[in-house]
């Protein structure tokens, strides 16, 4: 009996070893030989085709259950000696797993040896071969009549074995391309120290290996960090216009948007956890029965918590949840006031109850007007009608978790037609997700690929930077992005007012960017037009050109402003500095030695590098997320957004996971590395366009109180 087994075992080795799998004339012999031809290397024969049909010739008897064991042994012989003579791959044409299907499917019957070692048999991947392609008769083959039924079969076994596979479609000349590029990302995966089912894991997932190979890497080697030349200031970066200079802007941005389509780009997929962490910290420490709410103040120094319980009633919440307490505790009055605030906390908090801190900040209570209470839903929706609407018509786009969608649609057909007729502006609303091939793989701290409990590996969203492919997606001209939750009730108009300046500002930039690149189409280019194109990118885009530059000859300086000014552009707003968190405005030089503007985060300048550091000290501005985009090229087609990505950049951040340390990789941010190679123009804007709401204490400061 073991010695049996053996014969049917193939044993353990480095050679990669795939195998081809499918019913009847599914073109598996034929991918084979193209394979072992494409890799100079061995492919397996069938041997049953040898073994039957010398059968036929000798005694022209056909397949019986009894010939199963012996073509079982003759395939797995003829596989072990060619494993031998391979080059790096073996492409098998046939395997066990094949002769026990036809075994069940012909004879509903499987001798017990062939069933373990075709269970056993391993492979570094199996190619499901489709029925697309058409039936060829010969001596050997059944009938072309129920395919579709057998395919079913030989795909549910696969599955049912827990085998690695993935199915091949198409012509031969497509599978062979298909199949080779699939073997190249297996080959990568092996050499990352992954197993053939993460491969197929990922393979699903829809991340290619080379992004993974690249993770990989920034774990192990870190991230480059931003090399700051300088912090960009007032006449040195920084646009300084004056109120009337904002109103001509925003005058000329309402005279020319007729023509274009506007919209509205919100990011607002985040639970807003983070606005209630030092209360769900308090619900966690806090001994109810052994200390009051004032001694964990003093004892924990939780002056956030004393903030929020001083204002409490006046957040736009209060009414609704001290009415849900006193229907709870019919002697809520009479109670200690240390029990009151806590019960207040544990009932804001609690997923029973309103669980705030698990619901999208988009659909909170943010402010409290005279009749009514507004979400950031509904204050984006209108600034949407203020400032984003062209010919009484407005785009507005969440990119919002899917499952929190129906929240926002609630809120939105609950007060959309009311918005609508006050501002004589319809509004159309559009949502889309994070693309889940835009999350990054999750390490250990010792950078290895980190495991569930099932041993699948992790990922995580990539974080905000994964939105530009939603970005990319939009149909717009000119898109307007600002954070979810940067909404005030007060001072609505004036806001307006900047947001139309900076969207003056990029029109008129990029009507002037498109004549040149217009001029430089033309058939004969003056070495004027020249120097007044690099005048131009110098004082209005801030783009010096290189030493080289001057010394080239008049059609490859063509060729380098074409490359250069063709990009998408991109109008910040910048305010001055005032503690708030947030990336910065810098100079910053690349890889290259190209200096350009740029948004950075502390987290990707290098602290330890006392110069870095002291020009980081040195900023006068930060970034409010305060974007004017124009996202179409001088022949009004779209920009592919991705290709001006530093893919190059991003950030490693540290999480836990079922109480365990990862550590995780966010890409380039939507407004940090995402944009790194877009025409950057930064324009200081007043503090009141600036009003983010990153804890829920934030909601007491004036410009969110109701005046």
């Amino acid at each position: 009996m073991e010695e049996n087994i053996k014969q049917l075992s193939n044993g353990a080795t480095k050679i990669i070893k795939i195998a081809l799998f499918g019913p009847e004339s599914t073109g598996k012999t034929t991918l084979a030989r193209q394979l072992a031809d494409y890799y100079k290397t061995e492919w397996v024969p069938e041997f049953a085709r040898d073994y039957l049909q010398e059968k036929w010739d000798s005694s022209q008897q056909i397949c019986t259950v009894d010939d199963m064991l012996p073509i079982a042994y003759g395939q797995t012989k003829l596989e072990n000696e060619r494993t031998l003579i391979a080059n790096k791959y073996l492409f098998c044409d046939t395997n066990l797993m094949v002769t026990k299907v036809f075994s069940e499917v012909y004879y509903n019957y499987c001798d017990p040896l062939l069933d373990e070692a075709a269970c056993e048999h391993e492979y570094d991947l199996f190619f499901l071969t489709d029925i697309d392609v058409p039936w060829e008769r010969d001596d050997l083959r059944d009938k072309a009549e129920g395919r579709e039924s057998v395919f079913a079969v030989f795909k549910q076994s696969l599955i049912d074995n827990n085998k690695p596979f993935i199915t091949l479609s198409g012509d031969k000349d497509l599978r062979l391309k298909k199949a080779v590029s699939i073997i190249e990302d297996l080959s990568l995966a092996r050499e990352l120290g992954l197993s053939s089912s993460d491969f197929i894991y990922i393979q699903e997932y829809g991340i290619p290996i080379v992004t993974i190979q690249k993770q990989l890497n920034f774990f192990k080697e870190g991230i480059p960090k931003a090399d700051l030349v300088s912090p960009a200031t007032l006449s040195n970066g920084i646009l300084k216009l004056s109120e009337k200079d904002f109103l001509e802007k925003a005058s000329f941005f309402d005279a020319n948007k007729s023509g274009l389509k506007l919209n509205k780009f919100v990011p607002a997929s985040g639970a807003a956890s983070r606005m209630f962490k030092f209360l769900n910290e308090f619900l966690n420490e806090f001994d109810l029965e052994n200390e009051s709410i004032n001694a964990y103040i003093n004892q924990k120094k939780a002056n956030k918590l004393a903030v929020f319980i001083v204002g409490m009633e006046k957040f736009p919440f209060f009414d609704a949840i001290d009415s849900k307490l006193r229907a709870e505790f019919s002697d809520f009055d009479t109670l200690d006031r240390s029990l009151k605030n806590y019960y207040f906390i544990k009932l804001l908090l609690s997923s029973d109850h309103f669980d705030f801190a698990n619901k999208p900040k988009g659909i909170l209570p943010f402010h409290k007007y005279k009749t009514y209470i507004a979400t950031p839903v509904e204050e984006h929706l209108w600034e949407c009608a203020h400032y984003s609407s062209a010919k009484n018509a407005s785009n507005l786009h969440f990119t919002v978790s899917e499952s929190h969608q129906k929240h926002f649609e609630n809120i939105i057909d609950s007060v959309r037609s009311k918005i609508e007729k006050e501002s004589d502006v319809v509004i159309n609303v559009s949502y889309s997700y994070q693309n889940k091939r835009t999350d990054t793989i999750a390490v250990s701290m010792k950078n290895k690929p980190f495991r569930d409990e099932k041993g699948q590996l992790v990922f995580r969203p990539g974080g905000h930077g994964a939105l530009i492919e939603n970005l990319n997606n939009l149909e717009a001209d000119l898109v307007f992005i600002k954070n979810i939750d940067n909404v005030i009730q007060n001072n609505v108009e004036k806001i307006s007012l900047y947001k139309k300046g900076l969207a003056g500002i990029l029109l008129a930039t990029q009507q002037q960017v498109f004549r040149y690149l217009n001029d430089l189409d033309s058939v004969k280019v003056e070495p004027e037009l020249i120097d007044e194109i690099i005048l131009f990118s110098k004082e209005k885009l801030n783009i010096t050109m290189n030493d080289d530059f001057h010394s080239q000859n008049l059609e490859s300086k063509v060729i380098e402003l074409q490359t250069l000014i063709n990009s998408p552009i991109r109008v910040c707003g910048m305010v001055k500095n005032e503690g708030e968190p947030g990336g910065g405005p810098f100079w910053v030089r690349n890889d290259q030695g190209a200096v350009s503007l740029q948004i950075v985060e502390s987290s990707q300048i290098d602290l330890d590098n006392d110069n870095q550091k002291a020009i980081l000290n040195a900023a006068t501005h930060f970034n409010p997320v305060d974007l004017v985009c124009g996202i179409k090229n001088y022949k009004k087609e779209k920009f592919d957004l991705t290709q001006f990505v530093d893919n190059n950049s991003g950030f490693i951040v540290e999480k836990n996971v079922a109480g365990k340390s990862i550590k995780g990789y966010e890409l380039p941010g939507l407004w940090n590395g995402a944009m790194a190679n877009w025409l950057t123009v930064f324009v200081q804007v007043p503090l009141i366009t600036f009003n983010p709401v990153k804890t829920v204490n934030d909601l007491l400061k004036p410009p969110h109180q109701q005046k």
